[in-house]
């Protein structure tokens, strides 16, 4: 949703180590120099690939809590320009804690020739922030390398200096969906009693360990992976094979830390957060006084989110261990801003002054994330909201939106696990999933036609939800981009003139109003009859294509549940001659109806439409079924209204 851009600026440092350009390196001179031309390329590693790893070599040396000496050595051919993003070279780092000694960039053509060479000296140095980060120490060295002709071999080497972490950079050994390997080793030195913890994503992968001194050295290696063919609405998460790393101990910005469990990684960000949830001894009486009459603990908690939502805004500052700490309550009380962690520790603070307990919670943000590990503890979070658990109830709440409604989380944050930090450390549960009826779209049409095949409609939709939190993130674009957007979204033939608005919010239900005049809305005049696709817009506008196999799951945003109930108006003179014919069709998760009636008094046809939804991960083996059912929702939106003069 648009208002969630904003929270890229929250948690940044974790967002520039969780890029795969953050991926981990280490030169290695005994590379084939068949690597180097593209002739050494098999033919199996090109079906379905935009680019090839075509070698990669990544060391990692623990030297102790948070400290590490990182080499990486690759070579990546690019096949065609969907593969560009490879010559996109990108690392982030921290200047007080993170260095690279060197970076090595050398471009080959298709014969292995050498053709361009770049140095650490010609890349740029820039802040990694958003428009919304007012300042931050997190940085990034970048460099954009144009393909001049197709193949082109990208080598990589650099070493970096790592002085502060909490988990080790992950191991994605496909970085991205269309991207075949031919061969990739990875390499870890960690002490014996370094707590080294690992976990295979979407491959089984076993180290060959040996030792080396005090050294443990854990080996992996990967050869000949085929290119993973991208597929509509599919999660990469949930095929691409990567490996994640921990270890018993880190040491983040001078802040040392356990994390051998949740519970002791909870206790490290209690400890960040200790004494930065309390207000001055006058503004803890002025909440108790602005909600003493107020009734229910609820109650209290939603007046309080609402007094929240209008007093303070989003602002990022990441200094240090300001990407994990909060700011205290009584700074954000007095300045009026702060970050995702910083307004959801003031919202602890108000409640904590009405006497209401809460908890403070870390979350991975963005629809259909990949959820936390019960089993595997590893910092994959991003984002930082709270949880209030009240006697008959437990309410979520979103602490850097403005416009989300109280005890509503979203597709941004619903569905997955939060890490809550309680008295006791950390605790991983589930936040709640949305309903389709939570997730509504409802409208109404009215269509007024002419004898000339012209028209006027006028469209009214109310929206919860998902599709409220669109509309409303449409606001903050200009105009004309607000009215692009609209005719794209509902996929409405070009009118002459088109006028909308949105309304405030009434109980938290989006209202937008369109108007449109058609010159044309008539598909076919033929003689006394008139041929019209009868309505504005398609309830259901999507369509998939057939496949012999789906791999991967299908995603939706969220649940939901969409109506639609169009009137129109037969000009004068006219009368119905084919209605279309109502249809009612099922699958496994959901169902569409579309019925017809004419009112021959009032010369009206009145047709309603629903669709729902019931769940928004469709699982690949019933792909086909969703493929059937909404090729029949197309067949039967297509269907004609034939009107003709009337004898």
């Amino acid at each position: 949703m648009y208002w969630n851009n904003y929270i890229t600026g929250c948690f940044f440092f974790l967002s520039v180590c969780m890029l795969p350009a953050a991926k981990v390196y280490s030169q290695d001179k005994d590379i084939p120099q068949s690597f180097y031309s593209a002739s050494g390329i098999p033919d199996s590693l090109k079906e379905d690939a935009n680019s090839i790893i075509r070698y990669s070599y990544d060391e990692i040396r623990i030297k102790g809590p948070g400290k590490a000496l990182i080499k990486h050595h690759s070579l990546v051919t690019i096949l065609n320009e969907k593969g560009d993003k490879d010559a996109v070279i990108v690392y982030g780092y921290n200047k007080k804690y993170d260095t690279y000694s060197y970076i090595d960039v050398h471009v080959y053509d298709e014969s292995g020739k050498m053709i361009k060479k770049y140095h650490k000296s010609d890349m740029y140095d820039g802040a990694a922030s958003s428009d919304e980060t007012l300042v931050s120490d997190e940085r990034f060295l970048g460099l954009k390398h144009t393909v001049s002709r197709y193949p082109e071999t990208i080598e990589v080497s650099y070493e970096e200096d790592l002085n502060s972490y909490i988990d080790l950079p992950d191991w994605y050994i496909q970085e991205k969906l269309e991207q075949s390997v031919q061969e990739e080793h990875y390499k870890i030195w960690c002490e014996s009693n370094g707590g080294l913890r690992y976990k295979c994503k979407n491959i089984s992968l076993s180290p060959v360990k040996t030792s080396d001194g005090s050294y443990d050295v854990y080996t992996w290696q990967v050869k000949n992976l085929k290119a993973i063919k991208k597929e509509d609405q599919s999660e990469p998460w949930t095929v691409l094979p990567n490996v994640v790393f921990a270890t018993s101990l880190f040491n983040c910005y001078g802040y040392p830390g356990d994390f051998n469990s949740w519970q002791s990684f909870g206790k490290w960000i209690q400890g960040l957060n200790n004494d930065m949830c309390t207000l001055s001894a006058p503004r803890i009486a002025d909440i108790k006084k602005m909600t003493d009459t107020i009734k229910t603990d609820r109650e209290k908690v939603k007046f309080l989110y609402k007094y929240m939502q209008q007093n303070m805004r989003y602002v990022g500052i990441q200094l240090g261990i300001g990407g994990y700490k909060p700011f205290p309550a009584t700074f954000v009380d007095d300045k009026k801003y702060g970050d995702c962690k910083a307004l959801s520790n003031y919202m602890r603070a108000l409640l904590k002054a009405a006497d209401i307990p809460s908890y403070y919670a870390l979350i991975r943000a963005g629809a259909n994330q990949e959820p936390a590990d019960l089993n595997f503890p590893y910092n994959s979070f991003s984002h930082a909201i709270l949880c209030v658990p009240l006697k008959r109830d437990t309410i979520w709440l979103e602490c850097t939106s403005n416009t989300q409604p109280f005890g509503e989380l979203g597709s941004f944050t619903e569905n997955r696990n939060a890490l809550l930090i309680t008295e006791d450390g950390g605790k991983l549960v589930n936040t709640p999933r949305s309903t389709p009826q939570e997730n509504k779209f409802n409208s109404e049409v009215h269509i007024e036609l002419q004898p000339d095949g012209s028209a006027k409609a006028h469209v009214k939709v109310l929206s919860t939800g998902g599709y409220r939190d669109m509309f409303i993130g449409m606001t903050s674009e200009k105009m004309d981009e607000q009215k692009e957007f609209l005719l794209r979204y509902f996929n409405m033939k070009q009118p002459g003139s088109f006028d909308f608005k949105t309304s405030p919010d009434k109980a938290e239900i989006n209202e937008l109003s369109m108007d449109l005049e058609y010159d044309k809305f008539c598909d076919v005049l033929a003689g006394d009859k008139q041929f019209y696709r009868p309505r504005v817009f398609d309830l259901w506008a999507l369509t998939v294509p057939v496949l012999e196999k789906r791999r991967t799951d299908f995603y939706f945003d969220h649940p939901m549940q969409k109506s639609c109930v169009t009137t129109i108006e037969l000009p004068t003179g006219f009368e119905v001659e084919t209605l279309p014919v109502n249809t009612a069709l099922r699958f496994t998760y959901g169902n569409y109806e579309l019925n017809y009636t004419y009112n021959k008094e009032k010369n009206q046809v009145i047709s309603t439409a629903k669709f729902v939804l019931n769940n928004q991960v469709i699982p690949a083996a019933k792909y086909t079924e969703m493929q059937q059912y909404m090729d029949a929702i197309a067949k039967a939106q297509n269907k004609k209204l034939v009107i003709k003069k009337k004898a």
